[in-house]
C-alpha cells in the first residue's frame, strides 16, 4: 500500500554543529514523498522523499542564502535533494 507523506503533519529537519560550540537547527519548508508499505513483509517497504533545496530555513536569512550557495547545497544547480531508502529493518 502506498501513502503520500502528509506535509502538514510532517517535517524535514536537521541539526549541525557550528564551530564545535553550538548547534544550528533548521528545516526544509517544501518537500514531498511516498511510503510504500508492505504490512506482511515490512522489509519490502520503501520510503522516497524529494526536498526543495531552496526551501531551507534556519531562521537566519544570511545563513540560509549562504547554505543555498555553491559553497554548500548549490540549490541553483541542484534544486532537489532526494532520499530513497535502501532497506527497512
Amino acid at each position: 500500500m502506498a501513502w503520500q507523506i502528509d506535509t502538514s503533519h510532517s517535517e524535514v529537519t536537521f541539526s549541525a554543529r557550528h564551530m564545535m560550540l553550538s548547534k544550528v537547527r533548521g528545516r526544509f519548508e517544501q518537500f514531498e514523498g511516498t511510503i510504500d508499505g508492505n504490512t506482511e513483509h515490512p522489509e519490502l517497504s520503501s520510503v522516497s522523499v524529494k526536498i526543495d533545496a531552496a526551501s531551507i530555513n534556519t531562521r537566519d536569512t544570511n545563513r540560509d542564502n549562504h547554505l543555498k550557495s555553491a559553497d554548500f547545497l548549490n540549490a541553483e544547480q541542484y534544486p532537489s535533494i532526494t532520499f530513497v531508502s535502501r532497506r527497512i529493518e
